[in-house]
C-alpha cells in the first residue's frame, strides 16, 4: 500500500519522485477531470445542479477533497468531492444517474489509454529524459487505472454503486443510503488494513495489462 515508502528504504529515489509527481499530477490533472466528466455528463442528460454550484470546471480547487487527495498520496486510490447531481431534472432516473456515474471511471480509463500511449512512444528512445518521461507517463496511467477499479466497486458512495441503481428497486437502495457514511468508513478502513489490496491489486493488473496492450498494438503492429 505505501510503495513509495518502501522506494525510500531501499534508497531507490528516482521512483520515489516519479511517484510523487505523478501523484500530484493526478489531483492537478486527472481528478478535475473524472469529476468534469460526471458534471458535464448530468448537465447534457438534462441536470444544471453542477453547473449552477461551479461544478462544471476542470479547476481542480473546485473538486479536490482533503483525505481524498491524501489517500491518492499515500495508496493510489481516492476520490475528490461527489459531482451533486438531482436525479428528478433527468427523464430517465436511473438510467441518467447510470450513465452519469459511469462518466468519471470512463475518464479515468480513456486517460489512461492515452498516457500508456504515449509512454510507449517515448520509450522507443534511449535517452534519459525519455526514459523518465514514459516511466511517469506509465504511472499516470496505472494510477488512472486505480482510480477507475476503485470508483467501479459497487459500495456507496463509490460510483459503481450508483450504476446498481438500475437494477435495484427503488426502496431497497435508498434504504441503503441512509447507511453510505458507515458503508464509506468501512471501506476507508478496509484500505487502511490492506483488507481490498490484493482483489483490487489483480483488477488493476488486468486491466493494465488489457490497456497497455491496445496502446502498444500500433508499436507492434509496425515495428
Amino acid at each position: 500500500m505505501f510503495q513509495m515508502f518502501r522506494y525510500l528504504a531501499s534508497g531507490d529515489y528516482i521512483s520515489f519522485f516519479i511517484q510523487l509527481i505523478a501523484k500530484a499530477f493526478i489531483l492537478l490533472c486527472v481528478l478535475p477531470v473524472h469529476e468534469f466528466a460526471h458534471a458535464w455528463t448530468a448537465d447534457k442528460l438534462g441536470d444544471p445542479t453542477a453547473r449552477q454550484l461551479g461544478r462544471l470546471t476542470l479547476n481542480p480547487l473546485k473538486h479536490l477533497d482533503l483525505w481524498g487527495s491524501l489517500l491518492i498520496l499515500f495508496t493510489g486510490f481516492g476520490y475528490a468531492k461527489p459531482v451533486p447531481v438531482n436525479i428528478r431534472n433527468f427523464k430517465d432516473r436511473k438510467k441518467g444517474f447510470a450513465i452519469t456515474a459511469a462518466a468519471g471511471p470512463i475518464s479515468n480509463l480513456l486517460m489512461a489509454l492515452f498516457y500508456f500511449f504515449f509512454s510507449n512512444v517515448f520509450a522507443l528512445f534511449s535517452s534519459n529524459i525519455c526514459v523518465l518521461l514514459s516511466t511517469f507517463l506509465y504511472f499516470v496511467g496505472s494510477i488512472n487505472i486505480n482510480l477507475a477499479v476503485f470508483n467501479l466497486l459497487p459500495i456507496p458512495p463509490l460510483d459503481g454503486s450508483r450504476l446498481f441503481t438500475v437494477f435495484i428497486p427503488d426502496r431497497y437502495y435508498y434504504k441503503i443510503l441512509q447507511y453510505e457514511r458507515y458503508i464509506m468508513l468501512a471501506l476507508l478502513l478496509l484500505m487502511f488494513t490492506g483488507a481490498l489490496s490484493t482483489p483490487l491489486s489483480r483488477l488493476t493488473s488486468l486491466c493494465s495489462q488489457g490497456i497497455n496492450f491496445i496502446a502498444s498494438l500500433p508499436f507492434r503492429l509496425f515495428s
